[in-house]
């Protein structure tokens, strides 16, 4: 099994999973910096050219909400999932949160030319981004997060994926300590093994 990533972009919720899940797999770095992203041989993987892109032993898989489900189902005694249909619902009603709100909220800040042409328009939508990054947050900080972890005291795949999210606080000029239980749980992220091999792996800091 490959995981084709980039250091700190939303592979490494995959990264850490696969840690997680004490899954035998193999890094390949995308080096979006000289636009590995856009190589012919990417692109055959991954048309968007984005990752994380995992080959198994059954096709590619990309999107993260789709292999965070594959590791839960594929390393089941590693329990990252649930097999309770409501909280499985609620599971993956979160992990799609992330990735069509908050993820994309993101993305508006650090990408705003896919939404606009216009350069004064671009600002605009880079600026909006901030605050609904923010807005983003308290409604996880209120109504999403249980405790100690995302769905309460059993840590599942979302949980590395709000770290993920939480890391990202600092990039888009906002701070973590204005929601102090995603705070905790990042701090309870950074002591994992997993995590911390995985920083490793990736040359990133804590």
């Amino acid at each position: 099994m490959f995981l084709y990533y980039a250091p700190n972009a939303c592979s490494l919720v995959v990264h850490i999973a696969l840690e997680e899940a004490a899954a035998t797999y193999e890094l390949i770095r995308v080096d979006f910096a000289n636009k590995g992203q856009r190589a012919p041989e990417f692109l055959a993987k991954n048309p968007l050219g984005r990752v994380p892109v995992l080959e198994t032993e059954h096709g590619l898989l990309t999107e993260v909400p789709a292999i965070l489900t594959y590791i839960s189902l594929a390393y089941p005694d590693a329990k990252l999932g649930t097999f309770d249909p409501y909280m499985a619902a609620r599971l993956a009603s979160f992990q799609a949160f992330l990735s069509s709100t908050v993820h994309v909220t993101f993305a508006h800040y650090f990408r705003p030319e896919r939404w606009a042409d216009d350069e004064c328009a671009r600002k605009a939508i880079s600026l909006k981004a901030v605050n609904t990054y923010a807005q983003n947050f308290r409604m996880i900080e209120e109504h999403w997060f249980v405790g100690p972890w995302v769905m309460g005291d059993h840590f599942t795949t979302a949980d590395p994926y709000l770290y993920l999210m939480a890391r990202w606080l600092s990039r888009i000029g906002l701070s973590v300590s204005s929601f102090p239980r995603i705070e905790q749980h990042l701090r309870q992220m950074s002591a994992r093994p997993s995590v911390i091999r995985t920083l490793k792996q990736e040359e990133l800091e804590q």
